[in-house]
């Protein structure tokens, strides 16, 4: 056993050497080095360059300006941005609105005298439509409707800065009679029409149509909507057949917004509107004339009936029931001068009424007054189809009454009879499209109502 083990250890070493020299000439072969051997090493080659990324978390910047944001958490100043802020209502595409706007553009002038009179009223408008969730745009409706002309009178004899005709102002209980007229007054008229459009928006559930109704009649519209259902056509605005007047009335409405939208678009000067109110109303319990009201608040009679268009009358009758509308800045200037007024004792009215005699002329009462006939007449509504009979009640002035003559020609009067329409020719309307075209139907385009002469 160990002479075998001896002969495999001299084996052993017999065949180690030479396996290690065949191991040198391979590895010389291949270039690899190995322990104790000196074959130069080649120089490294140096990993490829890798470009330079930038760091992404970094802030990317870039020359582009910022998108323009609206923050309706802060009122802005203007009340013009405000209201567009609020403009909800669908966008009418017609080749009409084109044509209103247009118009518009051609006379700045007019343009410019409408907003300068829709700054006393826009504030209180818009402020009763933010209240009902109603479309702000609807705040440039008296444009269309009446200029903002709080007396505007049409030959369908509607009245008022939202042109109301008589029987609609009933059923919206706005009190007539010849003393006062609350179809032209600013809270009343506008609280009324905005009933009245409510109302028939949801009869219809589309503004578009609302506002054909209000011009048209809500009968009338229903009754060319049902025509068109019955033969199978679209019912929107557009589509229906209508006077030519309702066809242009929504254009008109949509050209101001476009308008008031973007001013500088159309190379017009919109003054800003302040955002605040500009005026506030006070209660009263007495009967008060109108030259005093004016004298306490501080104010021209011209700017107090501007505020206070509804009376007919130099007294305001407690039985209106309805609050007087001053300047938001003059209210404390009145009530403290209202309040000095009381403490010496002196009336709120000056005038008083005469109960017309059998037998009696106007003419012997006017002279008994100093007054003259024509302004007895005017004092007094009286107008070619008044029926003056004995016991008709006149008011006349006392001794204390301030500004009778000045007063008189300005107070605002309903017409005996309303203006002249000018009639489109015969059968005349308009077709769904917006392009006139013959029809059976006759429109009527009201006149643009002319400002009252100043006597």
């Amino acid at each position: 056993m160990r002479l075998f083990l001896y002969a495999v250890s001299l084996l052993f070493l017999l065949i180690a050497p030479a396996r290690a020299e065949q191991n040198l000439q391979l590895s010389s072969e291949l270039g690899i080095s190995t322990p104790g051997s000196f074959a130069p090493v080649p120089p490294a080659v140096p990993p490829p360059a890798v470009p330079h990324l930038p760091d992404p978390s970094q802030e990317v910047r870039d020359e582009l300006p910022p998108i323009p944001t609206i923050d309706l958490t802060t009122p802005p100043d203007d009340l013009w941005q405000r209201m567009r802020n609020g403009f909800s209502m669908p966008d009418l595409d017609s080749p009409l609105v084109a044509d209103r706007q247009a118009w518009y553009l051609n006379r700045p002038d007019l343009l410019k005298r409408i907003f300068e009179r829709s700054r006393r009223y826009l504030h209180h408008i818009v402020g009763e439509l933010e209240k009902r969730g109603m479309p702000t745009e609807l705040a440039l409706l008296p444009v269309v409707e009446s200029s903002f002309n709080p007396l505007a009178y049409s030959s369908a004899r509607a009245l008022g800065m939202w042109q109301f005709i008589p029987a609609t102002g009933k059923t919206y209980k706005l009190q007539q009679n010849a003393w006062f007229d609350q179809r032209r007054d600013i809270v009343a008229s506008t609280d009324a029409a905005l009933d009245y459009l409510q109302t028939i928006y949801e009869m219809h559930g589309d503004w578009h149509l609302a506002l054909a109704s209000y011009n048209w009649g809500e009968n009338a519209v229903a009754r060319a909507v049902a025509k068109n259902q019955a033969k199978g056509l679209a019912t929107d605005y557009r589509s229906l057949k209508m006077p030519v007047e309702t066809a242009y009335y929504v254009p008109k409405l949509q050209a101001i917004k476009n308008i008031v939208a973007q001013p500088q678009l159309f190379g017009i000067g919109l003054d800003p509107i302040p955002n605040k109110p500009y005026f506030a109303t006070v209660e009263r319990s007495e009967n008060m004339d109108i030259a005093l009201a004016a004298r306490l608040a501080e104010i021209p009679v011209e700017e107090f009936i501007a505020l206070n268009p509804a009376y007919s009358r130099p007294v305001m009758p407690s039985a209106a029931n309805s609050p007087l509308v001053l300047p938001a800045d003059k209210v404390q200037t009145f009530l403290a001068n209202l309040q000095n007024h009381e403490a010496q004792d002196k009336p709120l009215s000056a005038w008083f009424t005469h109960n017309l005699k059998k037998g009696e002329k106007l003419d012997a009462v006017a002279r008994r007054y100093g007054l003259t006939l024509v302004r007895l007449k005017q004092l007094n509504g009286i107008n070619a189809r008044t029926k003056v009979v004995p016991g008709f009640a006149l008011l006349v002035p006392g001794k204390d009454a301030i500004g009778h003559e000045a007063l008189a020609a300005r107070l605002p009067q309903t017409p005996a009879t309303p203006p002249r329409a000018v009639k489109a020719k015969k059968g005349k309307t308009m077709k769904p499209g917006g392009k006139p075209r013959k029809g059976a139907v006759t429109a009527t385009i009201r006149k643009p109502v002319a400002k009252p002469k100043k006597r």
